[in-house]
């Protein structure tokens, strides 16, 4: 959505123009919408009016990132996260926001703590409401075997993209 407005993937699109976006897709498409959530555009409240706007957009699931503003792209180093508690409370208030729309909790911890600890982080996500997991930056399919045992009966995503750090 930010490249086709000559703008960067740093969170600084709006709720309304993502909303925007939503709802051309979901018109054209009879699949399920994923939508990158970014940080969830403030604290709790912001969440909710987020997750409430872009499900009447017409989006199945929305992800939610644990990066401190300005975040960055997954694939980049350098990125900072806010407090696991702070990220539990955004994914509890789009739980208790969302109607039907699944909540993905993505950690970006592995970059910046380590495997153990995003782990950690998104065992408290599941714990605060999120139907799924995006544990960005595993870089070996046994990464992602042991992160998936870690996390029985959790629905993982992952970021594939030709230059990233995933090996597929």
């Amino acid at each position: 959505m930010t490249a086709s407005m000559g703008l960067p993937d740093l969170g600084v699109i709006t709720i309304d123009e993502v909303a925007f976006f939503i709802r051309q897709i979901a018109r054209s498409a009879a699949l399920p919408l994923l939508v990158d959530g970014d940080t969830g555009y403030g604290e709790a409240l912001n969440v909710m009016h987020m997750v409430r706007t872009f499900e009447d957009a017409g989006a199945g699931a929305v992800h939610l990132e644990d990066q401190i503003l300005p975040k960055k792209c997954g694939h980049l180093n350098g990125k900072s996260l806010v407090p696991t508690v702070d990220m539990a409370a955004k994914v509890a208030a789009a739980r208790k926001a969302a109607r039907d729309l699944v909540i993905v909790a993505r950690t970006d911890a592995v970059g910046v703590d380590g495997f153990d600890a995003a782990v950690e982080r998104a065992r408290a996500y599941v714990e605060a409401g999120a139907d799924a997991i995006f544990p960005e930056g595993l870089t070996s399919r046994e990464m992602f075997e042991a992160f998936a045992a870690a996390m029985p009966g959790v629905p993982l995503l992952a970021n594939m993209t030709e230059f990233g750090k995933t090996p597929w």
